[in-house]
């Protein structure tokens, strides 16, 4: 068989860094589910001892995903919070600063703000679509820069070889979270970024099934570190959890294609309906850094946000009325969610920081699953028929009200 750098990528997916089971010929890698392992000697094993440190499963997994990424191994976790975490206690202590995209999860917000400020580690926000104004913010208690791109919820691209630039020469780590996209579509280690985060509860897994998250980077150490205090910390991969994720992983490229196509249908029907104020989504002629998204990603992607004309009241009554989406808080999985995310994914963040980057009480952010197109924007076609007709309803009453 050939060797995993001559694999294009859905042949990786499915067979990167992976070989049938050794004892069994099983296909798919079995099942560890085992807390301890028998030491042949003191000190001499067959690599696992207990299962917070590896385990065959999860070691599998990290084998598949470095193999995605062209990489070492990569480190898998029980969250993507966790993994977001393990980086920052892996890079920063006390006294250090990180800078930090404005539009990151709200989860990372919480984290730094209202955790590891208590460990007198600072951050500073800043515009990262604006390079310059990730440079300015990098001090010399700087050792992080941490961006998303596309950034959640509202999509806005941050350009990863620019920033890069600038973090190598300020001697400064350039972590990217890139959980919208997946290596499939989008490879910031190749565009200069030092660790690469996931989030894999989303697309990797596909299946709304596991919480997980994972680290990437080619340089040994920082692998070493992030092993070491996931270990310390206790925050591994479980091994089902591994397992299932194993098994997303191999109709990722498949299933991401298909979430785009849905996704710019969606997208452009959105466009164009007369309640739709505005549309965000990278693969519209509107999307003001549509260059930078075909520079560095090889598709749209699944992810939309937008806004309706009447404003929150009937954005929030949209999200209440819709029956084939979802109103849940995940995204990347084959069905159809949509989020209110003022209220859910970065409810911890300030109300007058959340209107400052884009995320008013109105934004609805919808990811579009692998449901016949023309079904999804059936639902949403008939939601905001809905919505407008209610909407009709009260100011025809009030109208009636005021005339008396």
């Amino acid at each position: 068989m050939s060797s995993d750098k001559d694999f294009r990528v859905s042949t990786l997916a499915i067979h990167g860094g992976l070989s049938p089971d050794s004892a069994t010929g099983a296909i798919l890698t079995p099942i560890y589910q085992s807390t301890t392992f028998v030491q042949e000697a003191v000190g001499v094993h067959k690599g696992f001892t207990y299962s917070r440190a590896a385990n065959p499963t999860v070691d599998a997994l990290e084998r598949a995903l470095g193999a995605l990424e062209h990489t070492p191994p990569a480190v898998c976790f029980a969250t993507g919070m966790a993994a977001i975490a393990t980086l920052c206690l892996s890079v920063l202590k006390s006294g250090d600063h990180a800078v930090l995209g404005d539009v990151v999860y709200g989860g990372t917000v919480r984290l730094f703000q209202q955790v590891l400020e208590g460990l007198d580690i600072s951050c500073t926000f800043v515009d990262a679509a604006d390079p310059q104004q990730v440079e300015d913010a990098i001090t010399a208690k700087t050792k992080l820069v941490l961006v998303e791109s596309p950034g959640n919820p509202t999509l806005k691209l941050c350009d990863i070889a620019a920033i890069a630039s600038i973090t190598r020469r300020k001697g400064v780590l350039l972590a990217v979270d890139n959980t919208f996209l997946t290596p499939v579509v989008q490879k910031p280690l190749e565009l200069g970024a030092d660790i690469e985060v996931l989030s894999t509860t989303k697309y990797i897994e596909g299946h709304n099934s596991t919480v997980g998250g994972s680290l990437a980077t080619r340089d040994q150490k920082l692998l070493d570190r992030f092993r070491l205090i996931r270990k310390t910390l206790g925050c591994i991969q479980s091994p089902f959890e591994s397992w299932l994720t194993l098994r997303g992983l191999k109709t990722l490229p498949a299933r991401i294609k298909l979430h785009s196509e849905n996704a710019l249908a969606v997208a452009q029907w959105l466009e164009k309906h007369p309640a739709v104020a505005r549309v965000y989504y990278p693969g519209l002629d509107s999307f003001p850094q549509k260059a930078l998204a075909e520079r560095q990603q090889s598709l749209p992607g699944g992810m939309i946000a937008f806004e309706l004309k009447a404003g929150s009241p009937a954005a929030i009554a949209l999200m209440n009325t819709v029956k084939l989406c979802s109103l849940a808080e995940n995204l990347g999985a084959v069905e159809t969610l949509i989020t209110h995310p003022a209220s859910m994914t970065h409810a911890d963040v300030a109300p007058a920081k959340r209107e400052a980057i884009g995320i008013t009480e109105g934004l609805i952010r919808l990811s579009v699953g692998l449901e016949a197109p023309e079904d999804i924007i059936a639902d949403l076609e008939s939601a905001l028929a809905e919505v407008a007709g209610k909407d009709a309803a009260v100011v025809g009453g009030d109208k009636c009200v005021a005339t008396r």
